[in-house]
């Protein structure tokens, strides 16, 4: 994807949610969004606790958390769309939107999003849980890597400024 096609933001992107319906991310504009690649069976899993609750304690703000399911690391998301959704909800009661199942890795198959994340901060996930902090117009604020958790200082001292502006 060049940044001549590119839309020009997060929010103009359309894909389908975890439940295959679609899903048209302009329902975020103007809200601040932690944008994640989420797996299952990692060992980072437990970062959706803290994700959650970052979901919850800033949401009356204009934020929102966002899951991308992705296999691409290790094969630690080989479920289907309603184990996925099971599982979140059953083990961390993740409340924030899921989406469908994606590519994150450069090359044939590459999740657009991720094109265009990759284009805005010149970072691409190198594992699951990698983190992209999306300002409330829809540009990218910063990357956060997989091993920067939900309570991270910096992370949550970047939400808290991108809620500011």
């Amino acid at each position: 994807m060049t940044t001549a096609n590119a839309p020009a933001g997060f929010t103009s992107f359309q894909l389908n949610s975890l439940d295959g319906k679609p899903a048209d991310l302009s329902a975020y504009k103007g809200k601040v969004l932690l944008v994640v690649n989420t797996a299952s069976e990692c060992g980072l899993t437990p970062q959706y606790k803290g994700l959650e609750k970052l979901h919850r304690e800033f949401a009356a703000r204009g934020f929102s958390v966002l899951g991308f399911p992705c296999n691409d690391f290790g094969g630690q998301e080989p479920g289907t769309a309603a184990e996925i959704q099971q599982f979140c909800t059953s083990k961390y009661d993740v409340t924030f939107p899921m989406f469908e199942k994606l590519r994150t890795k450069s090359g044939n198959g590459q999740a657009p999003l991720y094109a265009w994340l990759n284009e805005r901060t010149g970072e691409l996930p190198s594992w699951n849980f990698g983190k992209y902090l999306i300002a409330k117009d829809g540009t990218t604020v910063k990357f956060f890597g997989s091993r920067t958790g939900p309570d991270d200082a910096d992370l949550r001292k970047a939400i808290e400024g991108a809620l500011a502006n």
